[in-house]
Parts: C-alpha cells; structure tokens; sequence
C-alpha cells in the first residue's frame, strides 16, 4: 500500500516512516509545501491529511488531486503517531 501524508511535524518524520515500514506500507511525506505538490503527490491508495500542522492550502491541493484520481482520504486533527496507527488500522 503506497501513502501520502500531508502535514505533521518535521520531528515526527522518522516515527512516521518506521510506523508506516511496520505496516508495510511505502511511505511520501510532505509537512511543508514544495513546488510542484501537486505533481509529487502521484497517485497513492491512501492520502492522509493532519489537518492541525498544515495549510489551508495545501489541503485543499492534496483533495482536488484525490479526488481527481479516485483517491480515498483520511484526516485526522492530531498528527500524533497513534493517530497514524489508527488510521493504518483503518486501512488496511
């Protein structure tokens, strides 16, 4: 299962990669905008929005690529790693 995480926060970053590599899950992380989101984000099965840690914007670019693609989207307001976990539970 390949996974998009928007938002988060940039000292959680090794916590998010082994908790997805547990999962067996490969992992793209963006906790800030890069130029060309919309291009790098590609085509995941799982798009996972912590909305507290990230733009207005930036949501609002990862939804209409989701939803562009037939993407399913997950959101959550904590960014916390058993926030992760519960969602992963959820998908997978």
């Amino acid at each position: 299962m390949s996974i998009v995480i928007v938002g988060g926060h940039d000292r959680m970053v090794s916590q998010y990669n082994s908790i997805c590599k547990s999962y067996r899950c490969k992992l793209k992380l963006f906790t800030q905008v890069p130029s060309r989101f919309k291009e790098q984000i590609g085509c995941p099965d799982l798009i996972i929005l912590f909305t507290n840690t990230v733009s207005h914007k930036m949501v609002n670019m990862a939804v209409q690529q989701a939803e562009k693609k037939g993407v399913a989207i997950a959101r959550s307001h904590s960014s916390s790693g058993s926030a992760l976990k519960e969602i992963l539970d959820t998908y997978s």
